[in-house]
């Protein structure tokens, strides 16, 4: 009979987690990663697969898990996923692969697909990373503008079939979200960096530095010969509440906090001494991961009390399940159905407390979520002398702003054919959070790899290229 329940996997102690930024979840050793892939129903009809942005054979690797064949089974996701280490860690596999399971529709708890897929990964990290033999240049050659998740995704597959491809990054690292938005407790750097150059031993050349859109435009990549580009660059303008007291000195866009945590390396302090203000009392607003992760930063940089101010109830808020579990095992207090009139001021001009009014749920919005409304005479006042609002990122307007040829939305999007990713712009295709707004790091490989196909068929009618 199969177990129900699932394997565990073993965690820092809350207690000492958070003194550190070192990884939370540590992972399955072999022993448990086979106990785990056994519960695997091996379904005739999986629907597991149905779940996956990228189409992972999801029964396949678990099957070799089960017989140790680890070479095999990260062979085996490698041939959809490029980036498995870090989909392991951050993607959101409870409401896709995960929630199509049998097993944990019938019976029990799901495969641990996400805690399986990181394993091999791991494994491979640990065991040295098997490169495909290099394919000849077909002669093509690619742009790719911005090596965070759907970038690398396109660089990769196209990098398989034989094009040149060349990543333009506007930062001094490549990775784009994975760097600088997601702390090292729940993406170690080595992590992303390791997938990084897998996708430069692919083919891939990444340059950095680069802004496009300021220092070369789009049609500047199609003057010096590239035959099709990609645009990837993601959402990274910061959405502010436009409530009195948002200039106040210690009030923080999440992509600024997490910016100076990340890529200025404030999680090694004191061996980087990265400016950050943290104070004893801290608020953060918004109800998704990056509330979790500018929350559980703060706390780790010497924040007492730390605080979650969230306009709606604990089941309509985004952030993930196990992250939000991570947030209060760390001491995190939820300030539900309540959100912020005002951030008030100290004689100093920085922020020293925060007016707030509380909220009730009414009928469902645009989203599918019940809209929230403010009580009214239920105003409070909450003491905080750090705010960081995580309410959400809009796409940075610079490569909109130099390419008119690109249709936009209203908030700044790319317009684009879901069913290929190409743009208004011949042979420009884009994809990730440029085109959908701030989302998963797998929904934005999954438009990468739709984006990859496209191209390739684009340009095998443009020029002929024979057919990999």
């Amino acid at each position: 009979m199969k177990k129900l329940a699932r394997t565990p996997m073993s965690k820092q102690d809350p207690k000492e987690r958070i003194h550190n930024f070192s990884e939370v979840a540590l992972g399955y050793d072999e022993k448990s990663a086979v106990i785990e892939a056994e519960r695997c129903l091996g379904c005739p009809n999986p629907q597991c697969v149905k779940g996956c942005p990228v189409g992972v054979d999801i029964p396949a690797f678990i099957r070799y898990i089960k017989q140790r064949k680890f070479a095999e089974a990260i062979h085996t996701v490698k041939e959809k996923n490029s980036l498995p280490a870090i989909c392991g860690r951050v993607c959101p596999q409870e409401v896709q692969c995960q929630e199509q399971c049998v097993l944990g529709r019938a019976k029990g708890d799901p495969t641990s697909i996400g805690g399986l897929e990181r394993f091999v990964a791991d494994w491979e990290l640990r065991n040295g990373v098997g490169v495909p033999s290099k394919i000849a240049s077909n002669g093509a050659r690619v742009a790719v503008i911005g090596s965070g998740p759907s970038g690398l995704t396109v660089a990769a597959d196209l990098a398989k079939l034989g094009y040149e491809i060349m990543i333009f990054e506007a930062l001094h690292i490549p990775g784009g979200v994975l760097v600088y938005g997601i702390p090292e407790f729940r993406l170690p750097k080595k992590i992303v960096e390791a997938e990084v150059r897998y996708v430069e031993k692919l083919g891939a050349t990444i340059k950095t530095d680069v802004m496009i859109g300021k220092l070369h435009t789009i049609e500047d990549l199609f003057n010096d010969g590239f035959d099709a580009v990609f645009i990837g660059t993601g959402a990274g303008l910061p959405q502010f509440m436009k409530i009195p007291g948002e200039n106040l000195g210690g009030v923080y866009s999440a992509n600024e906090f997490l910016i100076r945590v990340n890529l200025m390396a404030g999680y090694a302090f004191p061996s980087y001494d990265t400016p950050i203000r943290v104070g004893k009392k801290v608020a953060v607003i918004g109800g998704g991961n990056v509330a979790m992760d500018s929350a559980r930063s703060a706390l780790r940089l010497g924040a007492e009390e730390v605080a979650v101010i969230y306009r709606r109830s604990r089941e309509e808020m985004p952030a993930r399940r196990e992250e939000l579990e991570n947030a209060e095992e760390e001491g995190i207090e939820l300030e539900l159905l309540t959100n912020p009139s005002r951030f008030i001021g100290d004689a100093h001009g920085c922020v020293g407390g925060i007016e707030c009014i509380r909220m009730q749920l009414g009928e469902p919005d645009e989203s599918g979520r019940r809209r929230p409304t403010p009580v009214k005479g239920s105003e409070f006042k909450m003491d905080m002398d750090t705010v960081i609002v995580a309410i959400g990122r809009y796409p940075n307007p610079l490569i909109q702003a130099t390419t008119p040829q690109l249709k936009t939305t209203k908030w700044g999007t790319l317009i684009v054919d879901p069913a290929t990713g190409r743009t208004s712009m011949d042979g420009a295709y884009a994809g990730g959070d440029i085109v959908t707004g701030e989302a998963t790091v797998i929904s934005a490989m999954g438009a990468g790899k739709i984006a990859a196909r496209s191209i390739h068929d684009f340009l095998t009618r443009k020029t002929h290229i024979a057919r990999q």
